[in-house]
């Protein structure tokens, strides 16, 4: 399951596989906490007869908190994933996901002792064939029904503490979305209350590990869902790049012709429908974002506030961020200066690294520049085009 990073970096710690599996998204698992289900290789809950695992309480963090969050007790992500399950699958070895039947990231094989090493490249190093097997495979990620989790439509409470449980199908393309959408979203705090200055997956330590898995885990799916085990995702550089080079049919999806914020309808992606935008919805209706369509994907790239972000990250930015040699320092938010992380995820100028929020700089830079979809922190990840980035900023 999905850990949450918020001021340090337990996603390192312990990779994780998913948000909600759909074997444990019942009322028994919810009632008992458990979420230990068996091994399909020899029926034994977490591989347990095979040494892959076994079925424990869960280890919390005991770092103290930071002071962005003054809360304890309402949101379910604190101390995720307790207030759904407190005994959980706890894989040896190299082995790895919510019933220990996965290898860990870098590894294959029947008993996952296999070294594997793939390689993620440029989108325009591929070939015709590469590139067009990479859009299909996004196609039938946003088409096909995750096999292995479900979403929450509802928080803990809702659900009646387990005896009303609230989880719905989505596709292996939205579950991401969703996750990200999950992982940033606003903190319900009852009536018409919400805490917004909070963010799971951005503004802290944990952004950068928090991704990694986040696209490790979609870089899997796909590969499951394909029978492509060789499948990467590529990556765009976008360093001093004039426009959006991958803003056309033949890549990522053109402008419309007549409405400068769709896509062009040659592009597949222009019948996408965008899910999780409407945060202000689900915070008036203290609701979850239930993955339901919300219209079509928006791109406007360069059309953006060029007083917040005047150009496109440079060559010379990302040398300069490379060159930091402080992972994280002071407040560890966007407020943290000289920090590596801060300075790449775009709070602090990618010159001086001292943070300066008003300005967006190297990652948050392009998500502003797209102008869109990809601008809304919480909606992000339902442009295609956001894991070629992030794949650059891993």
């Amino acid at each position: 399951m999905l850990l949450f990073a918020l001021g340090f970096l337990l996603v390192i710690l312990q990779p994780s596989t998913g948000q909600f599996p759909r074997v444990c998204a019942n009322v028994q698992s919810l009632l008992s906490k458990e979420c230990c289900p068996p091994w399909d290789g020899d029926g034994s809950p977490c591989g347990q007869l095979s040494g892959r695992g076994s079925c424990q309480n869960i280890l919390l963090s005991q770092a103290p908190l930071g002071p962005q969050f003054p809360f304890s007790g309402v949101d379910d992500r604190e101390e995720w994933p307790s207030v759904f399950y407190n005994r959980t699958c706890r894989c040896v070895g190299n082995f790895m996901g919510f019933s220990c039947g996965e290898c860990k990231f870098g590894f294959s094989g029947l008993n996952c002792a296999e070294r594997q090493v793939k390689i993620r490249r440029n989108i325009f190093q591929l070939t015709a064939i590469e590139k067009n097997k990479f859009l299909a495979y996004l196609n039938l990620a946003k088409s096909i029904t995750s096999q292995d989790y479900v979403i929450a439509t509802g928080t803990y409470a809702q659900m009646n503490n387990g005896l009303n449980p609230m989880f719905r199908d989505i596709s292996v393309y939205d579950l991401f979305v969703w996750m990200h959408y999950y992982a940033s979203r606003d903190t319900l705090l009852g009536g018409s209350s919400v805490w917004r200055d909070i963010d799971f997956a951005h503004e802290a330590p944990g952004f950068l590990p928090w991704h990694r898995v986040f696209l490790l885990m979609w870089e899997r799916q796909i590969q499951r869902i394909t029978g492509d085990e060789s499948f990467t995702i590529p990556y765009w550089d976008w360093r001093d790049a004039e426009d959006c080079e991958v803003c056309n049919d033949e890549y990522m999806g053109g402008r419309h012709p007549t409405n400068p914020n769709l896509l062009s309808p040659a592009s597949i992606f222009s019948s996408w429908q965008v899910i999780c935008t409407r945060s202000e919805e689900y915070n008036s209706q203290q609701a979850l974002c239930s993955a339901t369509g919300e219209g079509p994907l928006r791109r406007n790239p360069g059309n953006h506030d060029k007083s917040r972000t005047p150009r496109l990250p440079s060559s010379a930015d990302v040398e300069f961020c490379l060159s930091l040699t402080q992972y994280e320092s002071g407040p560890m938010d966007k407020m943290a200066n000289y920090s590596f992380r801060n300075t790449l995820e775009g709070f602090a100028d990618p010159q001086t690294a001292i943070s300066n929020p008003a300005q967006s700089g190297l990652h948050n830079a392009l998500h502003i520049y797209m102008n869109g979809s990809m601008s809304q922190v919480q909606g992000s990840a339902n442009d295609p085009i956001f894991v070629l980035h992030h794949a650059f900023v891993d």
